[in-house]
């Protein structure tokens, strides 16, 4: 006769395991312990067997019997149901999600915490929607060209790139493991995706601008602070956003002989710390302003500065497409290569960091003396080119008076 719900959860634990017997060769089995646990009994190939359904009240009794129905159909197609269910098992280790996160695994050691929440957080955005319960020997090309035409018609050229590179490591991860026979997000794709958008260089100031343009600053007549953080930004290559929202909090030593800035991963581009080897220039810009708000540059009502706020001051100079602050980097950057700088000292001070290569755990510090040497040249080269200005004034004003003596 078969057993009611109520059967099963009234039953109580014995001195032995004892089963509740339902038909077909469904039974509850009751241990010791008091675990309520469901077993099918059947016959496969001359030989008594039993499989698990789960335990009870996880399983219900109804879901426990419609279990015995699909393994009574697997026994009818001359199935194994308990090799069935190993089968199921193994298939669903082998989704794109499974298989992801397997990769993810190795790849990841070494890799900094912010590079790799990008990568995750592109494949649960984009990816894992779409293929993550899908087994991966099942995807095809055209559908990934799919996902990433969809990525693609939101604007996000790059992104869709990017991630049609981490699906490529994740298929060649799952051919290696013998799961695929082939990668349908390999480089082929890229014929078949829109061409890498056209990088817009920020307009920069070239080495002749700019005793000129040290000129103009010294005579702003906007707002003191705005001066001071256009000064302070090319002094040390940050990005505007950088100097907008430096805390008093992220710089030490302002006191001693090597004051540092350490930007927190969360604010840089790259999502990594950045530490900033201040010059004797830029500490002194520090240590005249006043502390009045947790920002060095702040705004209205204590906030941050606001985003146009350098930018428009440069304007006001007379520099309206002419150059912007990014653009400071870019001049910084070509003028300490021409001088003979090291290669890696510049970009690591402009927080350049490629991805794509290989290069073991970042380490933030890394050339840091090198660094601070080459900052301390960059502030001493202003200097001289604010010099050069003046003089360059000096003698146009001498030049004007002969000619009027001339006159």
């Amino acid at each position: 006769m078969p057993i009611s719900d109520t059967t099963c959860r009234n039953a109580k634990p014995r001195d032995k395991a004892y089963k509740l017997t339902d038909s077909e060769g469904l039974h509850l089995l009751v241990q010791t312990n008091g675990s309520r646990l469901w077993r099918l009994a059947y016959r496969f190939d001359g030989k008594q067997k039993t499989l698990s359904l789960g335990p009870y009240p996880s399983v219900s009794l109804a879901k426990a019997r419609e279990l015995r129905q699909e393994a009574r159909t697997q026994l009818h197609l001359g199935h194994d149901p308990a090799e069935v269910r190993k089968q199921e098992v193994v298939e669903s280790s082998q989704t794109f999600h499974s298989v992801s996160r397997e990769w993810l695994g190795l790849w990841q050691v070494g890799k900094d915490a912010a590079h790799i929440l990008r990568v995750e957080n592109r494949l649960k955005k984009d990816v894992y929607p779409i293929f993550g319960n899908r087994h991966v020997a099942g995807i095809r090309a055209p559908e990934i060209l799919e996902m990433l035409r969809k990525v693609e018609d939101r604007g996000a050229l790059d992104i869709a790139r990017r991630l049609r590179q981490t699906c490529d490591q994740i298929f060649r991860y799952a051919k290696a493991s013998g799961l695929v026979e082939n990668n349908p997000a390999s480089a082929d794709l890229l014929e078949a995706m829109k061409p890498k958008a056209k990088v817009t260089h920020m307009p920069s100031l070239a080495d002749d601008e700019l005793p000129e343009f040290l000129q103009r600053l010294d005579r702003y007549d906007g707002d003191v602070l705005t001066k001071d953080a256009i000064w302070f930004t090319l002094l040390t290559w940050v990005r505007t956003s950088e100097t907008r929202f430096a805390e008093w909090s992220e710089i030490e030593g302002l006191g001693g002989e090597a004051p540092l800035w350490r930007i927190p991963a969360p604010r840089m581009k790259m999502g990594r710390e950045h530490l900033v080897p201040l010059s004797a220039a830029a500490a002194d810009v520090l240590s005249r302003l006043p502390r009045s708000s947790r920002y060095i540059f702040p705004g209205l009502k204590g906030k941050a500065m606001s985003e146009n706020t350098m930018l428009y001051g440069i304007y006001r100079m007379g520099y309206h497409s002419r150059a912007t602050i990014h653009g400071f980097r870019g001049t910084a950057s070509t003028i300490a290569n021409e001088a003979g700088w090291n290669k890696d000292w510049v970009e690591r001070q402009l927080a350049h960091v490629e991805e794509n290569k290989i290069r073991g755990a970042y380490n933030s510090a890394e050339w840091l003396p090198g660094r601070r040497d080459m900052m301390n040249w960059w502030a001493k080269l202003l200097a001289t080119r604010r010099s050069q200005a003046v003089d360059d004034s000096l003698q146009s004003a001498v030049e004007d008076e002969f000619s009027q003596l001339l006159g």
